[in-house]
């Protein structure tokens, strides 16, 4: 209690310490899941009538985002209110999960979202795709908008690394356990954060109904503890051996867990870990 790790039972307590695998979601775990955007890449034919380019395209892009509850949209809407932009109201508006969003602006059919499903709607040139590449080799997640039959640009959205993460997936893996990272992000992206945090594996590209099956594969392979904080990990955290909760995220994953970390530090899984493997010896 005094270090803030939760057991909810005895049997948890017991389990923590047998781990072989610790699965980790990216966003809000070993990221601070705050993203924020770094660059601003407005397509210059398509923004050719007005002034401030990069202005029109952040306009866009928060307008359709606005009524996204994704951390990454909160990233365009804080840049938008920094920058003084105004946000239209638009119409329609439809989310694809771990794809993307759709909306009416001004009359126009928008769509925000990977390289993947922005591109089944609209040509990405070669400079556009070279780019997003670039932004994903160092591990910003680059997310399209197109209006109608065009793009109109990019925008890129970095999350950081927790200070604690590198050391704690060291930590975890001098005790002889896994570490693999979870994440919806492409595989550049991924692989740019998961190389940070030093982890064992990477599984990129994973939707969020997608983790509890993913867990599901690792538990062949020995015991799974899967850490996690939000909504759509807790059938994940359900399905390992053990769920760990870190304590700033959802009720719902918090629930699901029999260990939750109230102080929100990746620090603390290999801390649990310690914990009950000393209870065991005693």
């Amino acid at each position: 209690a005094k270090s803030g790790i939760l057991f909810k039972t005895a049997a948890s307590l017991e389990a923590t310490g047998r781990t072989q695998i610790v699965a980790l979601d990216k966003t809000g775990t070993i990221t601070s899941g705050e993203p924020k955007v770094t660059d601003v890449v407005p397509d210059e034919t398509f923004f050719e009538e007005t002034g401030n380019h990069a202005g029109a395209l952040l306009a866009i892009a928060a307008s359709v985002e606005a009524k996204s509850e994704h951390p990454l949209a909160k990233a365009i809407m804080e840049r938008a209110k920094t920058d003084e932009i105004a946000v239209a109201e638009v119409t329609d508006f439809s989310a694809v999960v771990g794809n993307g969003l759709t909306a009416i602006l001004a009359g126009k059919m928008i769509k925000a979202g990977n390289l993947a499903f922005v591109s089944k709607f609209v040509k990405v040139s070669d400079d556009m795709r070279a780019k997003a590449v670039e932004f994903s080799k160092e591990g910003k997640t680059p997310l399209f908008f197109a209006a109608d039959d065009r793009l109109c640009g990019i925008i890129a959205v970095a999350d950081t690394i927790k200070e604690d993460s590198p050391e704690a997936v060291r930590q975890l893996k001098n005790m002889g356990i896994r570490v693999v990272m979870l994440t919806g992000d492409n595989e550049q992206t991924a692989n740019a954060i998961g190389k940070q945090a030093g982890v064992d594996e990477v599984i990129a590209g994973v939707l969020p109904d997608g983790k509890e099956a993913v867990i599901r594969k690792l538990k062949k392979q020995g015991r799974v503890a899967m850490v996690g904080d939000g909504i759509n990990d807790a059938p994940a955290l359900t399905r390992a051996d053990m769920g760990i909760a870190i304590g700033a995220g959802s009720d719902v994953a918090i629930d699901a867990a029999d260990v939750v970390l109230m102080k929100s530090r990746l620090i603390d899984v290999p801390a649990a870990v310690r914990l009950s493997r000393a209870t065991l010896t005693n």
